[in-house]
């Protein structure tokens, strides 16, 4: 028998990369969808397809998308655009056409926590509004995979621990977050993509357990030999004046302040309780051990050998 195809998005992003390399291992036929065929090349070497285009163009993604048993649909981060909504719903009306022409029958989408919420939750109004437009397919069965705070983002510190010797951003200290690790938002996604759903539906994924950042600094600390390392709580204009000082838009900016206050306030929150069904295995300490301090450790070389 034929093993079935998979059309994935963002297969290069740190969901993607472990996404497509957990399918190839299962034994199916991937095709890996980019916009740089350079970066795409590593998945190549271990078996998948490479198409190379841009994910808002309907045209390319019906051909990507035409013959595959099921889509991973996402929208990548663009942090200087100067829409980010209007960037999103590009992309997702592209995705959403292509699934509709290509006559694909089964879709994961990458949503998040709040998914549900159209206003007050930053750049995932976004995703809110590229549900909505996925569950106006008709006779397309999709599963809405709605993750928590990824640590990943926690990786912003790396520079921050670097110049302040203490880890902060706008989040409260005391606001405790569901983090996942998107090596298990990856496995979840492997999972649903193989197995079998019907109609529309929403799978929250909520990490190992709900963490501060000032539990997250010090799993950080432990791992890169800080065990005294503090957190500090930014004001939302030193924030500001940070992100844009990264190259982030002003659009993008705003957004951003925006979904740190509905973390803050409470507005960004999964819609269900934690139950073993929505819990992920990795935990802070791992991911802590196995990828910051692996990034803090080449930031700090980076560094040394720019001033040597």
């Amino acid at each position: 028998m034929e093993s079935k195809i998979f059309a994935l998005t963002g297969a290069t992003g740190n969901i993607g990369s472990v996404l497509t390399e957990t399918l190839l291992s299962r034994g199916y036929q991937i095709r890996a969808i980019g916009r740089s065929r350079e970066r795409l090349q590593p998945l190549v070497d271990k078996g998948a397809e490479a198409l190379v285009g841009s994910l808002e163009d309907a045209e390319f993604l019906t051909r990507a998308f035409t013959g595959a048993n099921a889509v991973f649909a996402m929208i990548p981060p663009n942090l200087t655009a100067s829409d980010f909504r209007a960037y999103q719903n590009q992309i997702g009306e592209a995705l959403a056409t292509a699934i509709k022409n290509a006559g694909v029958k089964q879709v994961v989408n990458l949503s998040s926590i709040a998914g549900h919420l159209d206003e007050g939750t930053g750049p995932i109004k976004g995703l809110h509004d590229n549900e909505e437009r996925f569950n106006a397919l008709e006779d397309v069965n999709v599963v809405h995979l709605r993750p928590g705070f990824f640590m990943e983002n926690l990786l912003f510190g790396v520079e921050v621990i670097k110049n302040m010797g203490a880890n902060g951003s706008a989040l409260d200290p005391q606001v405790a977050l569901p983090m996942i690790a998107t090596r298990d938002i990856a496995l979840v996604a492997a999972d649903l993509l193989t197995g079998s759903f019907s109609g529309k539906s929403v799978r929250e994924i909520l990490g190992q357990r709900d963490l501060t950042m000032t539990e997250a600094t010090t799993a950080i600390g432990n791992a890169i030999g800080k065990p005294d390392l503090k957190y500090v709580q930014f004001p939302y204009e030193d924030a500001r004046k940070a992100m844009l000082g990264m190259g982030m838009s002003q659009n993008m900016v705003d957004e951003m302040i925006e979904m740190y206050r509905g973390m803050n306030s409470g507005i960004v929150r999964p819609s269900e309780a934690r139950s073993p069904e929505n819990t992920t295995p990795t935990t802070i300490g791992e991911f802590a051990r196995s990828t910051f301090a692996g990034a803090y450790g080449a930031n700090k070389a980076q560094s040394a050998a720019r001033t040597a």
